[in-house]
């Protein structure tokens, strides 16, 4: 689990709801099932109208990556090139046909097969660039389709509360119950613009975060297979890709150089 989005969420949802009992509200009268149904029913039946339905589809698989850490460690990934790197430099290129089987990022296999196959470091490269054209494009779509539910839902919670005072002003014969229903019919609007606050427009930014870092990963790949058709220097290989790394990954490597 990612640290700081369960923090977010346990910190933004607490608040809220430790302010209303502090105000001597009930918890209990901002729990509305119909408005529930108006806000999310509306939201994503605007999202689907707004986004293809596989691209809905991935994006609600896809929040999972939001509560998780990055699976893939960049240092592991220079390691590895560099590895292969130092291996074709003393058996020769086709030497790392064997140890394409055993690579299960698709990007990376690609790339070194190419590499394997003699094609030019030049070539290789335009056509792994255009494959992360694709891939850019496409990954963008999950965090556009949460941002655009953070947008729909506060207008949605506005709609929720204009037919909750609908149905109060339909009801004016009894004074009594103004109060209440007026109250009542304004949780939509709380539940429009709390969802896309709290959890829409939070999740389509980690999404973005997310797809930036692999994007990385996949630049680090391709930099570092050129370079090994090219038959560069592992030790210049291994620097080269330490670029894209972090301060803080840099300052760790260091750490377990020093050990």
């Amino acid at each position: 689990m990612d640290k700081a989005t369960l923090i977010g969420l346990m910190l933004g949802i607490g608040a809220i709801l430790g302010g209303q009992a502090l105000e001597g509200g009930h918890i209990g009268s901002i729990i509305q099932m119909t408005a529930a149904i108006i806000v999310l029913g509306g939201t994503f039946g605007a999202v689907f109208v707004s986004f293809p339905f596989d691209g809905v589809m991935d994006a609600f698989k896809g929040v999972k990556k939001a509560l998780k850490e990055p699976a893939h460690d960049p240092r592991q990934i220079i390691t590895q090139i560099t590895t292969y790197a130092n291996k074709a430099r003393k058996e020769g290129i086709l030497s790392l046909e064997k140890e394409i089987k055993n690579i299960e990022d698709p990007f990376l296999k690609k790339a070194l097969t190419m590499a394997v196959d003699g094609i030019e470091p030049h070539a290789i490269r335009e056509a792994m660039e255009t494959e992360l054209g694709y891939l850019d494009e496409h990954g963008k779509v999950s965090s556009k389709v949460f941002k655009a539910a953070g947008g729909y839902a506060p207008t949605i919670g506005i709609l929720g509360a204009v037919l909750g005072l609908i149905h109060v002003m339909e009801n004016l014969n009894d004074p009594s119950k103004l109060g209440s229903g007026i109250a009542t019919a304004f949780v939509a609007t709380v539940y429009g613009v709390g969802s896309a606050n709290l959890l829409f427009l939070p999740i389509a930014s980690k999404l973005e975060l997310r797809h930036r870092h692999e994007m990385i990963l996949k630049e680090l790949t391709l930099e570092g297979v050129v370079a090994v058709s090219t038959g560069e220097n592992p030790r210049l290989i291994e620097e080269k890709l330490n670029a894209f790394l972090t301060e803080k990954q840099k300052n760790i490597n260091t750490s377990e150089s020093n050990k």
